[in-house]
């Protein structure tokens, strides 16, 4: 279809800070800056985001547990396959287009701004609400080190706004700065998981180096499409590399190159992880244990084969590793803000950035506030005693981490289809014919993982059948899409300049300029 516009995105000219592009327009700082970001500091931000620790202690537990699949290893190799698909595409699309909004200025771009506007906000909400849950984990885990160390009391809620205040001072910094924090905190903590792999090996459970959940009957059980939605979650992070492209040196490489990386590690390191909790704790056993131990289990199999002080550095880094992903949730949603502002999806004043830092500083203090105003309705809420695990603590997780995730899942199957629009348009032919198969196999797989976590949403959330949470929740998505594309349409009508600009990144106010008589920006 036709948007209405025109495309420069293949002309070099995406407008980045020390490329040659404009980095102001009427005197304000519309563009974020360059080359603060190479090869592994992106990796190590977008890694950070999918919090391996967490995965490991709570994720897979659950998925082992409660759904019963205990062929999870196999889910992981599986999925990494599809995300794999997934990166081809997505991949070949970071190299024409360098936008701050990922996800949504491929949707634009590939299907038509009205659909690009309902995508960005689905992904606001989307990356928001993931954020926003895991500040209930670390709060209830910190409040839980406190009890067990220090014999100190301490509501949840606390330790979780403290969180708050430091990554949104964080928020302001330099993106490089963030990419050192975020790095050392995931290097040892993904270091730890190793070694506790290594021991598991080393000292395997009663039924020794068993391969058995590698077996595909491992796979079957009622709770399968449930856990497909759990474990696509864990990979989360690795499609947020095009959010980072402004940013980057040579975007054109780097970000495709992160990507692929990305996917290849967490899908590598998941499957072995997993599989050494079914080595230590045995494949007969493992549901059994996981479903009694929850999060405790890798702890207490840690301290059988490694001791208690490295156990408890272990519970010192589950809380680092989480801090670490809400740091790059935060940095996300800020350039997300960013990129709406900068195009008209939200007020000019998100479009604009920290003259000190080159921050999206606006989007930075909007996660901040949101983030405070979620924790504290959850706290009010509160009325448990003081390490208690039950709701509202871990409701805030589950339902906004699961809301999160069925979001992400939908942008990536949107996206897919996205891309096969985009170049289908362009006159794709033979030499982009693997890709957009590539594309569109992801494409449908995504689909039907979204279909799976609706339909089994009363699984995920724990609300069981008859609830209105199982529809209340998905909801969510439901409506920000809804919202989402009805502004578009709005503005296609009312404000036609600003509907088509949307997913242009820099070139939305090189156009504006153009438009008002400079000079052509092509």
């Amino acid at each position: 279809m036709s948007t209405g516009r025109t495309d420069t995105s293949e002309t070099g000219t995406t407008g980045t800070a020390g490329t040659g592009g404009i980095n102001t327009y009427k005197g304000e700082e519309r563009a974020l800056r360059a080359d603060r970001l190479g090869t592994p500091g992106l990796l190590l931000s977008v890694l950070a985001a999918s919090a391996p620790l967490m995965v490991v202690a709570g994720v897979m537990p659950t998925v082992f547990g409660v759904m019963g699949i205990v062929g999870q290893p196999l889910l992981y190799v599986i999925l990494g396959v599809v995300l794999m698909l997934f990166s081809v595409g997505y991949a070949e699309m970071s190299r024409h287009v360098h936008n701050a909004g990922a996800f949504y200025a491929y949707i634009a771009r590939g299907l038509g701004p009205t659909a690009g506007a309902g995508a960005s906000l689905v992904a606001l909400v989307a990356y928001s609400a993931m954020q926003v849950g895991i500040y209930g984990i670390l709060g209830f885990e910190v409040s839980g080190l406190f009890a067990t160390y220090l014999d100190i009391g301490l509501q949840w809620w606390i330790p979780a706004l403290v969180a708050v205040a430091v990554v949104g001072v964080l928020g302001w910094l330099k993106i490089d700065l963030n990419a050192k924090v975020l790095g050392v905190l995931l290097v040892i903590e993904c270091a730890l998981v190793v070694i506790f792999d290594i021991a598991a090996v080393g000292k395997p459970g009663p039924e020794g180096l068993s391969l058995h959940a590698f077996n595909p009957e491992t796979l079957t059980g009622a709770g399968l499409g449930t856990a497909l939605c759990f474990c696509i979650a864990a990979f989360v992070g690795f499609e947020q590399a095009p959010v980072y492209a402004e940013e980057t040196s040579r975007p054109q490489i780097v970000v495709s190159r992160v990507m692929f990386l990305a996917v290849g590690y967490a899908a590598l390191f998941l499957a072995v992880s997993s599989w050494a909790l079914t080595v230590a704790a045995g494949p007969s056993s493992i549901a059994d244990t996981s479903l009694k131990e929850g999060p405790g289990m890798l702890f207490g199999l840690t301290e059988e084969r490694l001791g208690a002080t490295f156990t408890d550095v272990l519970h010192v880094l589950f809380v680092t590793g989480m801090f670490a992903a809400l740091l790059s949730f935060h940095n996300v949603v800020a350039r997300y803000a960013f990129a709406m502002g900068r195009e008209g999806l939200l007020p000019a004043g998100f479009g604009r950035t920290n003259k000190a830092s080159g921050a999206p500083a606006t989007g930075s203090m909007l996660q901040s506030a949101l983030s405070v105003v979620i924790v504290l309705a959850f706290a009010v809420t509160d009325d448990n005693p003081v390490g208690d695990p039950t709701a509202p603590v871990l409701h805030l997780f589950t339902w906004m981490g699961n809301v999160g995730a069925l979001g992400v899942i939908v942008l990536m199957a949107a996206a897919s289809f996205a891309v096969i629009a985009f170049f289908v348009r362009r006159g794709a032919g033979r030499a982009q014919a693997p890709r957009l198969v590539a594309s569109g196999l992801a494409g449908l797989a995504l689909l039907s993982i979204a279909v799976f976590t609706v339909r089994d949403f009363d699984v995920l959330v724990g609300s069981g059948p008859g609830s209105v949470l199982n529809w209340l929740l998905p909801g969510v998505i439901v409506l920000a899409l809804a919202g989402g594309l009805l502004y578009g349409a709005v503005l296609r009508r009312t404000r036609p300049e600003v509907h088509a600009r949307i997913g242009l990144g820099n070139e939305a106010f090189q156009l504006e300029k153009a438009a008002e008589g400079g000079p052509d920006p092509r």
